[in-house]
């Protein structure tokens, strides 16, 4: 970890995108971002901060590891992963919910087991588990929204946005588990040896979640 540097994980894609530009805005700019090339890490010595991109599953990994200082990870990772990290800030940004789907003939019988397929397994099973729910946690990593169809499970956890993946494969929403959305998180040693630079980049983007309002 560079001690002089403020070391920032961007998820890649259009979220890290908005993200980078409410850096840029708290005046942690780095022209050299915007360029187009494959570059992954980018970095202006002037103003003390380097950037590189990474899969958005993996943001919580490089900060609790501490090969980035602070970075930007779904609450729906926070939640599944429970990373050793200091969740500091929702900015409001890249907001969806974390939903209960199934076929829209489906009744859900509570003598029966009921088959749950998802990526997200813990928040699943903390989920039913809260409830009381007996459920048989099946995970897949992709196309999820086929597993009832298939008679592979009776319903699916997991992200939803506009909704229109489910209704396309005549699924729909019968439970909202949590509402997700992006948030700051700090590496806990960084929180401490870097703490001015760390409350500078909060303090600028608290107030500019606010200005969005």
């Amino acid at each position: 970890m560079t001690v002089d540097m403020l070391n920032v994980a961007l998820p890649k894609g259009r979220l890290g995108e908005k993200v980078y530009a409410m850096f840029e805005k708290a005046g942690f700019e780095c022209p050299s971002i915007k360029e187009n090339n494959r570059k992954l890490i980018f970095e202006n010595p002037e103003k003390g901060v380097r950037y590189f991109w990474v899969k958005p599953s993996d943001v919580a990994i490089y900060v609790e590891r501490g090969a980035a200082d602070v970075g930007v990870a779904g609450k729906d990772i926070l939640l599944e992963y429970a990373p050793d990290v200091y969740e500091l800030l929702d900015l409001d940004i890249g907001k969806c919910r974390m939903a209960v789907a199934a076929r829209s003939d489906f009744r859900d019988d509570p003598r029966k087991t009921l088959k749950v397929a998802t990526k997200f397994s813990n928040i699943a099973l903390n989920y039913y588990t809260a409830k009381g729910r007996d459920i048989d946690i099946i995970h897949l990593n992709g196309s999820i929204e086929i597993a009832p169809i298939l008679g592979l499970s009776d319903v699916i956890v997991d992200i939803v946005e506009t909704g229109t993946t489910l209704k396309e494969n005549r699924l729909e929403v019968i439970e909202t588990i949590v509402p997700i959305s992006a948030r700051l998180i700090a590496n806990k040693a960084s929180f401490k040896f870097k703490n001015t630079m760390i409350e500078s980049v909060l303090t600028h983007m608290a107030s500019q979640r606010e200005e969005s309002k």
